[in-house]
């Protein structure tokens, strides 16, 4: 009987039957039963090709006559009680028979090259992710480093807020620092106030004002507390009736200076500022790959070094630039005429920066942001990119169609023979101050509910009671010290409200002027406002109180709004007719 014949009849893999020489360290084939085994196997190695040559002769030998054999059943065995005997070892290659009464255990699966794949490429991702997060990191660090500050020396708000109305001071000053920068004259100079725009952002962040001051302006330019190199701080003296452009730069003055000046023109505190020089405009327009500009004649300016045909033209760079400084080509040939071309550039750059071709551009955003940090230079409240970042996101907010750009309304200077300077105009730029202050839009943007205007409006209407009806107590409550009793005379005196008596100072300070009443007062109500020229909003229904003879009486409290007796306290609820434009428009330079 050979081997085969053999395993096959006593219930034995004839792959059992080759075991492992110690001595030789191949495996041989052993008929007789060999001495105990290990219980726990060790690894086995590849037969020698002798050992393979044996097993091929005892498959062949087996022949049909081994086949035969087990075709007949072998006698079932069972084991003696209390012992239980090992399972047959299966074949190489044949699935293993569950037991009986035992469930059998799933296979272990080998992990495909798919997963494997999977699995490989995920843990790379992880890693890169990791990567891109410091890189990101360390790109934010050097965003930041990038960034140029100055003190504001205590002339802005200390910040914006994201629920409040934003109002930024954007400075373009003319120093000629960096390459190339040095052929447009007066190199040393030590940068002026050039190009100036106050940009006011709505509290609700859906219009925007950008007010451009004339360089020219004459001004009065107050004290400024200036913080030195060496940390010390001095006070620059003030003057009057000087040229705007000499708040920055003349005397040591700082940025901070011209928001104070600022703040004294038009009564509006920046919450912030930037300074952008002659490489801000030539980085930023590359780094957009250029804006498109119209003109509506043929340009050729040699004093700024531009030479454009007519019709549209995307520019960057010097170009750019030689764009910006063109006067004497365009319109009168003076400064306004110019600022109505800075004006069309900044509406063209807005636009791109907001098109789809820049925000859907990494590189472009990258270049973006270096050009942004290296060209600018920030208050000490804006000094980094997250605080850079939020700003952005909050004017991202804004539509370019209800963005408005205009100019502080100016005369030509009376006290001038050859005219070189301009004066406000006191007719309209009060008016267009006044409706920033008040956050008033320029464009067609609602600013309240059709509903709730309707109804403060409605309190202005209807009969309104003989001044001498006119029962009222005048609290001061925020206004300059002597206000309640300036009014009560004025009142008294020139408008015949002689029912009325001063309360003193109010427990609280306010805002804005307001005049409380009970229901059966609206018609005294009425009259008071017309006197004052208080708006439906100052009227507060409420109810009466009890003047000095025991009779009903309304309320009026003065605000830190109040101007004086006299002096209408309606905020305009529209823009005044200024010349404009809108930022998504492209308009051609004549």
């Amino acid at each position: 009987m050979d081997a085969q014949g053999r395993g096959r009849a006593d219930d034995i893999d004839p792959a059992d039957q080759w075991v492992l020489n110690p001595s030789t360290g191949e495996y041989e084939l052993r008929l007789t039963p060999s001495a105990p085994q290990s219980a726990v196997p060790g690894p086995r190695r590849a037969a020698s090709r002798a050992g393979a040559a044996a097993r091929a002769t005892a498959a062949k030998a087996g022949g049909a006559d081994g086949a035969v054999r087990n075709r007949t059943a072998a006698p079932e065995t069972r084991p003696a009680p209390g012992r239980e005997v090992p399972p047959q070892r299966r074949r190489r290659g044949v699935p293993e028979e569950p037991l009986p009464g035992r469930r059998s255990r799933r296979p272990v699966k080998k992990k495909s090259k798919a997963k494997k794949a999977v699995l490989w490429t995920g843990g790379i991702m992880a890693f890169v992710v990791v990567a891109a997060a410091a890189g990101a990191y360390l790109y934010i660090e050097h965003l930041n480093d990038n960034i140029t500050s100055v003190s504001d020396d205590g002339a802005s708000t200390g910040g914006f807020s994201k629920d409040k109305a934003i109002n930024i001071l954007l400075i373009g000053t003319d120093k000629r620092t960096g390459a190339g920068n040095e052929k447009y004259g007066d190199k040393d100079s030590p940068g002026h106030a050039d190009t100036t725009i106050l940009l006011h952002v709505s509290k609700d962040r859906s219009n925007a004002t950008a007010l451009s001051i004339p360089r020219d302006l004459i001004v009065d330019i107050p004290d400024c507390p200036t913080q030195q190199e060496d940390g010390t701080q001095k006070i620059i003296p003030g003057e009057t009736g000087e040229r705007f452009n000499t708040s920055l730069g003349q005397e040591g003055r700082t940025p901070s200076c011209t928001a104070r000046t600022v703040t004294e023109l038009t009564g509006i505190k920046p919450d912030n500022f930037m300074v952008a020089d002659f490489n801000a405009v030539k980085t930023l327009t590359t780094a957009v790959g250029g804006v498109e500009v119209c003109l509506g004649k043929n340009i050729d300016d040699p004093d700024s070094h531009l030479k454009l045909s007519e019709g549209k033209h995307v520019i960057a760079g010097e170009q750019a630039l030689a764009f910006v400084r063109t006067r004497h080509s365009v319109g009168f040939g003076g400064d306004l005429s110019r600022i109505g071309l800075q004006q069309q550039f900044l509406s063209a750059l807005m636009r791109k920066l907001k098109s789809n071709d820049t925000l859907s551009s990494p590189s472009k955003m990258i270049k973006l942001a270096e050009a942004g940090t290296k060209a600018l230079t920030v208050d000490s409240q804006l000094d980094s990119i997250d605080k850079l970042k939020d700003l952005g996101l909050e004017l991202g907010k804004l539509n370019t169609k209800n963005l408005t750009f205009t100019t502080v309304p100016v005369i030509d200077n009376p006290a001038e023979k050859v005219k070189a300077t301009v004066v406000l105009n006191k007719a309209t730029a009060p008016e267009v101050f006044q409706a920033i202050q008040n956050d008033v839009s320029f464009t067609a943007v609602k600013q309240q509910k059709k509903e709730e205007a309707a109804a403060v409006a409605a309190r202005l209407k209807g009969t309104k009671a003989d001044p001498s009806e006119v029962r009222v107590q005048v609290f001061n409550g925020g206004a300059p010290a002597g206000s309640a009793q300036e009014t009560l005379t004025w009142l008294q005196t020139e408008e015949g409200v002689t029912k009325s008596e001063n309360a003193g100072n109010a427990p609280a300070t306010l805002a804005k002027t307001t005049l409380e009443y009970a229901p059966d007062q609206a018609d005294q109500a009425r009259r008071l406002a017309a006197i004052m020229g208080l708006s439906g909003s100052a009227l507060k229904p409420g109810k009466s109180v009890t003047n000095s003879q025991g009779l009903p009486t309304m309320t009026l409290t003065l605000g830190k709004d109040f101007k004086g007796a006299g002096v209408s306290l309606t905020a305009p609820t529209k823009a005044p007719d200024v010349e404009k434009s809108t930022a998504d428009k492209v308009e051609c330079a004549k």
